[in-house]
């Protein structure tokens, strides 16, 4: 069996150097992200065994950062190549300057000590989780006026102490099992305009909470999501999360909005692109005016996407939704091949009832299209390329392809029920 060794994960300050750091080949890869202050520019994979020279390191760095360049110098389009090219010389002092100068307008001169934003944590009986997640948040620049954490089917009172040694933190206990059942006494118990999820097992940012009040100060914002890093790649689960499910959507804005989503009706919008659960923030009065979340969905029911669901539900009704890359967590994806093998079943079933959800909503959204032919065609070729061996990305393939007979299944059964509550009113 070929093993697959760990990836050490390596963050470049480029405010700082340019010099190569001392990565080691031996054994083991590395995973390098690279940063101007506060700000993740990309991100860089370099296998084991094959050690870099000083140019290839340059030439590689350059590849992995350009498009965050361009973005952030759209307005002066001439400043990309300038930058590129002060960074191939060498020239740090040059770089550091032009690149400060970039950068200025997205850097505050001042970071508010509290934002009205309620920062909602689900959880259930991962009590040492908690208690790291909400060390880290306490530890914030930029406070949120509120923390609120919904111990949802708890087996025990773990997460309820973990809360109490934490002044300030809400704890609300939902005795009903499901994540968007727990997602939905988040928002009703809210105060803030602005509610956040983050997930009990990622590590915020510095300036997370900043970030995600920052997106809204759009009116037109409805939604947001941000940055998932990779808190770890120790494992070969763990790198074949990253490789081929990863939460990272990319290190520039995106705006998902009316545009977006009728261009993409024919073949059923991948709303699954826009983010991930672990990291995203919406305005409750879209929640109340669209509906909570799909208690028939996501962990707890048919397993996953009641996040993508409800930026699907957001787009329909012709609001806008956000991607800020600067808005970052770092997440720890599962370990064990075994929880992966459990993972990528309940993402395939939640992803199949979701899409025939969503068609139901709208019939005009050919999620039929996605059903029928593009992922049955998407499986028979990854059944041909694994063959006979099925290792790495290919491990997987089989409770992938059963989660989707799961959720078919999971529809069929459940397509007749209400499937969330109406704003203001208790399921």
């Amino acid at each position: 069996m070929q093993a697959y060794p760990p990836y050490t994960i390596t963050h470049i300050r480029l405010n700082e150097q340019l010099a190569m750091p001392s990565l080691h080949f031996n054994g083991q890869g590395n995973y390098l992200v690279f940063w101007w202050r506060e700000m993740a520019l990309g991100h860089l994979f370099l296998k084991p065994g094959k050690p870099l020279s000083v140019d290839a390191f340059h030439q590689k760095t350059i590849q992995a950062i350009a498009p965050a360049l361009r973005f952030y110098t759209q307005e002066t389009p001439e400043m990309t190549s300038q930058l590129l090219q002060l960074f191939k010389q060498g020239a740090f002092a040059l770089w550091a300057a032009a690149m400060a100068s970039v950068f200025s307008v997205w850097h505050p001169d001042e970071i508010p000590g509290t934002v009205p934003v309620s920062v909602v944590i689900c959880t259930r009986d991962r009590a040492a989780d908690l208690h790291s997640c909400l060390t880290r948040l306490s530890a914030l620049q930029c406070q949120p006026h509120e923390i609120v954490v919904v111990d949802n089917a708890p087996t025990d009172d773990a997460s309820f102490r973990v809360v109490e040694q934490f002044a300030g933190v809400r704890y609300v206990k939902e005795p009903r099992g499901g994540l968007d059942i727990a997602r939905n006494t988040g928002v009703t118990s809210a105060v803030c305009e602005v509610v956040a999820f983050c997930d009990d097992d990622v590590v915020v940012h510095p300036l997370w909470v900043y970030q995600v009040w920052q997106t809204f100060q759009d009116p037109a914002v409805a939604a947001m999501t941000g940055l998932v890093l990779a808190a770890e790649l120790q494992t070969e689960a763990q790198l074949i999360f990253e490789k081929h499910w990863s939460f990272n959507r990319g290190y520039t804005d995106k705006t998902y909005d009316s545009a977006y989503f009728k261009a993409t009706l024919a073949k059923g919008p991948p709303v699954w692109e826009i983010g991930a659960g672990a990291n995203m923030a919406f305005r409750k009065s879209v929640l109340d005016a669209v509906g909570y979340f799909d208690e028939l969905l996501d962990v707890g029911a048919a397993g996953c996407s009641g996040d993508s669901e409800m930026w699907y539900r957001i787009l329909l009704h012709g609001h806008a939704i956000r991607y800020n890359p600067r808005a970052i967590v770092f997440h720890r994806h599962r370990q064990e091949l075994k929880a992966l093998h459990r993972q990528l079943f309940s993402y395939m079933r939640g992803f199949t009832a979701a899409a025939l959800t969503q068609q139901q909503h709208y019939q005009a959204a050919n999620y039929r299209y996605r059903l029928l032919t593009s992922i049955p065609r998407y499986y028979f070729r990854l059944l041909c390329e694994g063959f006979p061996r099925y290792n790495f990305r290919f491990r997987t393939v089989g409770s992938e392809m059963r989660g989707i007979v799961s959720g078919l299944l999971y529809y069929q059964r459940n397509r007749g029920k209400v499937p969330y509550p109406k704003p203001g009113v208790q399921a």
